[in-house]
């Protein structure tokens, strides 16, 4: 019989996940990731981890993996946002984390398959978007190590939240799964991101707003107040229309606006790449943040980086954020935006 390792985290995703996986005749073991150090985060979220091992009847690990994530994870999340960009804590976090201390993990314990309730598909060759578009988390994977695709399973990938939470709703021991809050998109901040990097860096530092030719034309907060594309939080002396943050520039603790036009980019760079095949010149589409849509575009990989031309402008392209292709549904791989213009 062959063993899988799922990741539970006390949801209603995973706890489904594991129950599926039980009943296709698997062996089955659960892990809960100790990740962040949020107060009163694991205790709760442990227990319904807990509870949903008991009911399933499997047994269930505790990983305490919060040193690994404040380093590769937490920490950059901080400097990203100190050095004017905008992170994604979620793809480094299933990398290093979900996808790579889990999978040593089931290496230890001798597990066949590692498991999680991501809605996504694999065929042990590509990542495939998830059937239920709304909740599609292929875009945060898109940064996992190739290696280990053959061992992964999404249970939850041709299958509907709403059906998952009916399914829960409908067993007797799981209905409170149904109805839990979801969870938030980065799991350790709670309000907002400034709440967070307020306890490790100077945030409100008011500063000056310049337009693209370097005039003063306003004051805002603090440079780490501000992502590429944001309209509110800041003055503009004198404006009768909608300006938006274009730039930041740290080391001067301004940011630049203008005219929703200007936001527009055609062209980006890309480091750190990570592709699922070896091609170095192709077409395809792009997603260049979460929740907007693919565009068409032209990939040329060339020491190691990759530059991408749209066919057609995207707004509010932000540098430290993830650009992620994709072939019809199937992902074929991304990188890092390091230039965009």
């Amino acid at each position: 019989m062959k063993k899988v390792l799922v990741g539970m985290s006390g949801g209603v995703d995973s706890t489904i996940t594991t129950l599926l996986l039980k009943e296709e005749g698997y062996e089955v073991e659960g892990v809960y990731m100790k990740l962040h150090s949020k107060p009163g985060y694991h205790e709760i979220h442990l227990a319904r981890a807990q509870k949903a091992a008991d009911f399933v009847g499997v047994k269930l690990h505790v990983l305490d993996l919060q040193d690994t994530f404040k380093e590769k994870v937490f920490q950059p999340f901080i400097d990203t946002y100190a050095d004017g960009k905008t992170p994604n804590p979620c793809a480094l976090c299933n990398r290093n984390l979900k996808f790579g201390a889990m999978v040593d993990f089931a290496d230890e314990i001798g597990a066949d398959y590692v498991a999680t309730g991501h809605y996504i598909k694999t065929d042990g060759e590509y990542l495939y978007a998830a059937d239920d578009d709304t909740k599609d988390q292929s875009y945060f994977l898109f940064y996992i190590n190739k290696d280990i695709l053959p061992r992964l399973k999404f249970p939850l990938g041709e299958r509907k939240k709403s059906d998952i939470k009916e399914l829960a709703a409908s067993i007797k021991g799981l209905e409170s799964f149904a109805s839990q809050a979801e969870s938030s998109e980065i799991c350790f901040v709670e309000t907002t991101y400034t709440d967070v990097l307020k306890n490790y860096v100077q945030v409100d530092q008011p500063g000056e707003v310049i337009d693209k030719d370097g005039n003063v034309v306003g004051e805002h907060k603090g440079y780490m107040h501000y992502t590429i594309g944001k309209r509110r939080g800041f003055t503009v002396n004198g404006a009768h229309e909608p300006h938006f943050v274009t730039k930041i520039i740290p080391e001067k603790n301004q940011i630049v606006v203008g005219k929703r036009e200007e936001l527009a980019c055609n062209k980006v760079v890309l480091n750190n790449l990570n592709f699922f095949n070896d091609e170095k010149e192709f077409k395809s589409t792009v997603k260049l943040r979460y929740r907007t849509k693919a565009v068409d575009c032209d990939v040329k990989i060339e020491d190691e980086k990759a530059y991408v031309t749209l066919e057609e402008g995207v707004f509010g392209v932000a540098v430290g954020q993830a650009a992620v292709f994709y072939e019809g549904d199937k992902l074929i791989g991304g990188g890092w935006i390091i230039e965009a213009n």
